[in-house]
């Protein structure tokens, strides 16, 4: 068993595709027209063939996402993390972009971490060892 596909809840999957491509560098996966919505995923460009980001619509009124993704907002949790090689690094040019972080990258029992808002209602960590 293995983990093929993970999501994220979005508040709007055109804006998703573009900050998760455009701003933060993932690649394109599939892009499936549903009807209503798009099965959209993203994948990092070091491992095209491997787990899938999927950025799934939040309106579903029989779902309450809407309500669990603003909940995690407000108390400051994140929906995901992703791994990056040096958060510096990466804090200092998605800062350039734009990109509202929530403080400074910060260490913690040898991992570094920041956590950032991707403009669809989430708050997002990235991580790296010391």
């Amino acid at each position: 068993m293995r983990i093929t596909v993970a999501s994220v809840m979005v508040d709007d999957q055109a804006k998703a595709q573009c900050f998760y491509t455009e701003v933060l560098g993932f690649v394109m996966k599939r892009d499936i027209d549903l009807g209503d919505a798009r099965w959209l995923t993203v994948v990092s460009p070091d491992a095209l063939d491997s787990v899938e980001l999927l950025l799934e619509p939040n309106w579903n009124p029989e779902v309450p996402a809407k309500a669990w993704q603003k909940s995690l907002f407000d108390a400051g949790i994140p929906a995901t993390a992703f791994e990056v090689d040096d958060v510096q690094a990466e804090y200092t040019r998605l800062s350039g972009l734009g990109v509202v972080f929530r403080g400074d990258p910060t260490e913690n029992d040898g991992i570094t971490m920041a956590t950032f808002e991707d403009t669809c209602g989430n708050l997002i960590m990235i991580t790296s060892p010391s």
